[in-house]
């Protein structure tokens, strides 16, 4: 079944579907009347329930005919009946708070068709998070569908999603070898986009292999084309006031302020939804939702700023005023669970890992402070759902003070998670040290195994004079710090040059290790039968092993059968001494054992 489009349309892509039967210089067929009979009567009846939906359920945000093309895509993706491919299939998009009635209006609807009109109509009833979860899941071809879908009604978002697809189309034609992604982001993925609002969206482009140009000037000139000439183009083609407000990003830009968790870069990965990507933006979304993307002291500083300008906006609007102080507590409060070493939590999650972490479990935090975070979630969660219309002036005060005294707080608290962190890098550094010390050079005091470093290790060229000087930097670090005049710079510093100490002290020690086993290990040339055969002799801290393939004989006061188990016991013990004791009855035994032999190596 076909449908015209009003001429304001006409410039959707694969839409003005009555030129098929308008062409002059086509043959127009004998049954041309009744087509167009059968087509004003589908138009009535689809004008109808147009009508009935939005009568009965006015929050409806769109209803649209997806396009003939495309319903192969979503039989095979949404899992609709195969037979439904030739059906007219109609979309019908509502808020995400109503999906629980999804059931109870699609019984009515379906009721509804079969009153109005016997031929075949396949529905789905949809809210905007089953497109981003498509979107998600890389179905970006069913997202497409949608938003070029026939538009029998819409609030604005239908029209705001075909912008964006008709604009990233353009893009991709155009630069599709170095397009990373394209994502939307902002209010319009809540669903409150109208007829006029305007739409975020980011395009993020690949230039490490660009080496003609300046990234600067690369930067700009795609700047120019994407955000000039192509969003003319896709306003254009179609047709609606909806404004797209394109940011465009360089790879290697984008990555920088991904290391550092910039806040906006940040919310925008957290929040953002990609209508293209290449495999490269949602494994940063599965990245900061598992907490490995953790913010600069930067960022973390930028995130406590936030609340700082609120109580001058107390005065102008008082319901915003508590929003703005809502953002104000919960920002920096996630900013700090973060730098706890936890994943970013949503606001519902936010109170009860603060109460969690720093209450319970770190004792770093009074309880009243959880009360403050709380209220001013209860508060916007009643704003969120209508409860809140209005709020008093003196309640505002009060909030003020509240979360003055909140973020002060956290302020300290922020000292307090980094002072801890400090002391455990400090000591765990000063643990690592002294831990290979002692095993090289045995148990002793921290003064003596000093001196014997710097005697037996430094002066005979073992190690430099750059390895004791570490080692004094960070004897001198954690002392420093356990009096309160240590930095975090002067802690990163000692954490830096400790690694080059603890690499070179592993590897000598290894070394060691490896010397004293070769001490033991003899090779053996015997005969057995009448020919020549190979054997292994190993000397472990009094024992000594015959090694013959698979078999394994214990040499000491007579041959006994071992096991590696034993032989790995032995070596253990060897490895902690640098003496090597062998039996000289051994020789005899293991004569009396293979006969005449051969020591070879």
């Amino acid at each position: 079944m076909f449908f015209s489009m009003n001429p304001a349309n006409q410039n959707i892509p694969g839409m003005n579907l009555d030129q098929k039967y308008s062409d002059k210089n086509k043959i127009i067929p004998e049954n041309t009347e009744k087509i167009q009979k059968e087509m004003d009567k589908t138009r009535k009846d689809l004008e109808k329930l147009k009508s009935f939906i939005t009568k009965k359920y006015p929050f409806t945000l769109s209803i649209s005919i997806l396009p003939p093309q495309i319903i192969k895509k979503f039989v095979d993706e949404e899992e609709i009946p195969k037979e439904t491919e030739k059906y007219i299939q109609l979309y019908v998009l509502i808020p995400e708070e109503k999906f629980k009635e999804i059931p109870k209006i699609k019984a009515e609807l379906v009721k509804q068709m079969d009153s109005i009109n016997k031929q075949k109509i396949w529905l789905q009833i949809k809210t905007p998070v089953d497109i981003w979860e498509n979107c998600i899941d890389g179905k970006f071809d069913l997202v497409s569908g949608v938003a070029m879908s026939f538009p029998l009604y819409d609030k604005g978002f239908l029209g705001a999603l075909r912008i964006c697809e008709i604009h990233k189309s353009l893009v991709l034609q155009k630069f599709e070898k170095y397009v990373v992604s394209y994502v939307i982001a902002g209010s319009f993925l809540r669903g409150e986009a109208t007829k006029e609002s305007d739409v975020d969206v980011f395009v993020i482009i690949n230039d490490t292999d660009v080496k003609r140009m300046p990234r600067l000037e690369l930067k700009e000139r795609l700047r120019g084309i994407i955000a000039g000439v192509h969003l003319q183009e896709a306003t254009a083609l179609a047709g609606v006031k909806n404004t797209l407000h394109i940011q465009t990003y360089l790879l290697t830009d984008f990555w920088e302020s991904v290391k550092d968790a910039h806040p906006v870069i940040f919310t925008f990965i957290r929040d953002g939804i990609p209508i293209y990507d290449r495999g490269t933006f949602m494994p940063w979304k599965a990245l900061l939702k598992m907490g490995k993307l953790k913010p600069s002291p930067e960022a973390i500083d930028m995130f406590m700023r936030t609340a700082e300008k609120t109580k001058e906006m107390v005065d102008r609007r008082l319901i915003d005023a508590m929003i703005d102080m809502y953002y104000g507590i919960l920002t920096p409060s996630q900013a700090l669970i973060m730098l706890h070493g936890n994943p970013p939590p949503t606001h519902k999650e936010t109170p009860i890992l603060m109460q969690k972490i720093f209450v319970e479990k770190e004792k770093m935090l009074e309880k009243k402070y959880i009360n403050i975070l709380e209220k001013v979630v209860r508060l916007f969660k009643e704003y969120e759902h209508e409860k809140l219309k209005k709020i008093s002036g003196k309640e505002i005060d009060k909030l003020i003070q509240e979360s003055e005294d909140y973020l002060k707080r956290l302020k300290e608290l922020r000292e307090q998670i980094e002072k801890k962190s400090q002391e455990k890098t400090i000591e765990q550094i000063y643990k690592d040290v002294f831990d290979l010390l002692k095993t090289i050079l045995g148990k002793k005091s921290q003064d003596k195994i000093i001196k014997d470093f710097e005697k037996e290790l430094v002066k005979t060229g073992k190690f430099t004079q750059q390895h004791l000087r570490i080692l004094n930097d960070i004897i001198k670090a954690r002392a420093e710090f356990k009096k309160g005049k240590s930095s975090s710079h002067k802690v990163n510093e000692a954490r830096k040059n400790a690694s080059i100490l603890i690499n070179d002290l592993i590897e000598y020690s290894q070394r060691c290790e490896l010397i004293s086993l070769e001490k033991g290990r003899m090779r053996i040339k015997y005969k057995e039968k009448g020919k020549e055969s190979f054997a292994e002799l190993l000397h472990c801290k009094g024992r000594s092993f015959l090694i013959t393939g698979n078999t394994i004989k214990r040499l000491d006061s007579k041959v006994s059968d071992s096991n590696m188990k034993e032989v790995n016991e032995a070596l253990e013990k060897q490895r902690k001494s640098q003496d090597l004791d062998i039996n000289p009855n051994v020789f005899e035994l293991l004569k009396k054992e293979i006969g005449n032999f051969e020591i070879i190596l």
